[in-house]
């Protein structure tokens, strides 16, 4: 409104001075220095003086032009008040925007079910960040089949996710929280909050949410593919991951992590991603999900929070000194894309006493070019070219660096992906055949 005021105000300036300072009263003041000031003075005072026709014809023109002006800045100021009362009445009604941005790509595909879900007899309740349904917990247990082993699809640290089945047989999951805890507690209200404010292509999409005394559920879009987990390490072993899916789910991965780090305001920091929490649609589009540890810098500080995460993908300088920042992920993703290129699990049991840590076993290998090709996931050895395998395995060397500084941050990761993806998976890649 500010702006506009100002604008308009140096329209009528402009006009004012295009009028009333001509270049034929200017020259006529600058060669007669003497005469200008009487004669101004004249006129303006002296009404009964005669003067010449062409004098007289023109101080009736400008007597007519200020009267225009004088209607028009009248009716400019009017119709100004008028708009900055709309505004203001508009400013009360309307909600609390919310602070972080939107996504940077465009609606999802899962928009379709959302409003799909509109028929279902749900409570809209808002927080103060972000808008989030509100199911009823009868709902979810008949969705669920009454929570039924069967239905099971996922484990977490304070209960299971449940595939559900809500109105017109829409799919979903259900994570259900046993509320034996106040951490618990703390990490169900955290990742509604956070989830309501995030909206990005990559990012788990939330339905809603319901509490009560005992439990808590959080109710999110169905990823038919699950974990990233499940495929690389479950009965198929990776087999239905390709080269260039491994690369596409790097690369969604990183997108999801940079838009968190680089578009959120304040940052947030994942605090716990991993193969398990990296979640894939039926088209193998993957999506970042469970925010229950993760934090807002700014918010909750960056520093000396209390441990949290798994290990194996645990950055050391936050597992040894506290520090927590956007690298502590980045370290995380470097776990992740080592697990991509070996098909080999975060920490690895060689004995009931002793484990061996994935960074630990693969870095001599990784920088070795003779040793590369022969560490690699044998479901994809021989499928690459060996150039990008061999800038893959750079990044992930880099991601994993014991000093976070030496650390890339993840949008230059990113960067580096796209060129190794196929354009129709989402990258620059153009393939010959």
């Amino acid at each position: 409104m500010k702006k506009l005021v100002h604008l308009q105000f140096l329209f009528l300036v402009k006009i004012f001075a295009t009028q009333f300072l001509t270049p034929s009263s200017s020259s006529f003041a600058a060669s007669n220095p003497s005469i200008a000031p009487v004669y101004t003075t004249m006129t303006t005072f002296s009404p009964g003086i005669q003067m010449g026709s062409g004098e007289e014809h023109r101080l009736d023109a400008h007597k007519k032009l200020l009267i225009g002006l004088i209607i028009s800045s009248s009716s400019l100021g009017i119709v100004i008040l008028i708009c900055f009362g709309f505004w203001m009445y508009c400013r009360k009604k309307a909600p609390k925007p919310i602070k972080i941005p939107d996504a940077e790509s465009g609606t999802s595909s899962f928009s379709m079910f959302v409003r799909r879900l509109s028929s279902i007899k749900t409570q809209r309740t808002s927080s103060n960040q972000g808008y989030v349904q509100r199911f009823d917990s009868k709902t979810l247990e008949k969705a669920t089949g009454g929570f039924k082993d069967s239905n099971v699809i996922g484990q977490g640290g304070f209960g299971c996710v449940y595939k559900a089945s809500l109105d017109s047989n829409t799919k979903a999951a259900v994570k259900k929280i046993e509320n034996v805890s106040q951490e618990a507690k703390r990490e169900f209200q955290n990742e509604v909050e956070l989830l309501s404010k995030i909206q990005h292509s990559n990012i788990i999409s939330l339905l809603g949410s319901a509490s009560e005394i005992n439990s808590s559920f959080v109710v999110y879009e169905l990823m038919e593919k699950g974990s990233l987990d499940d495929q690389l390490h479950g009965p198929s072993c990776g087999s239905a991951l390709t080269w260039h899916m491994r690369m596409k789910i790097a690369l969604d991965t990183a997108r999801g992590l940079e838009y968190l780090h680089e578009h959120c305001r304040p940052p947030v920091i994942h605090r716990d991603l991993k193969s398990s929490n990296i979640l894939l649609d039926s088209s193998f589009n993957a999506k970042i999900s469970d925010f229950g540890l993760a934090v807002s810098v700014g918010v909750h500080g960056s520093n000396n929070i209390k441990l949290s995460g798994t290990l194996g993908y645990v950055a050391p300088e936050y597992l040894l000194d506290g520090k927590l920042t956007d690298k502590s992920d980045v370290y995380a993703f470097g776990v992740v894309l080592l697990e991509l290129l070996l098909g080999r699990r975060p920490v690895e049991k060689l004995s009931p006493s002793q484990c061996q840590s994935l960074v630990t076993w693969a870095m001599p290998q990784l920088t070795d070019r003779s040793k590369l090709p022969n560490i690699v996931d044998p479901v994809i050895k021989d499928t690459m070219d060996l150039k990008h395998l061999y800038q893959v395995a750079a990044m992930a060397v880099l991601c994993v660096q014991p000093e976070p500084s030496y650390r890339p941050l993840i949008t230059d990761v990113l960067h580096s992906l796209v060129p190794l993806v196929p354009v129709e998976l989402g990258g620059t890649l153009r393939l010959t055949r």
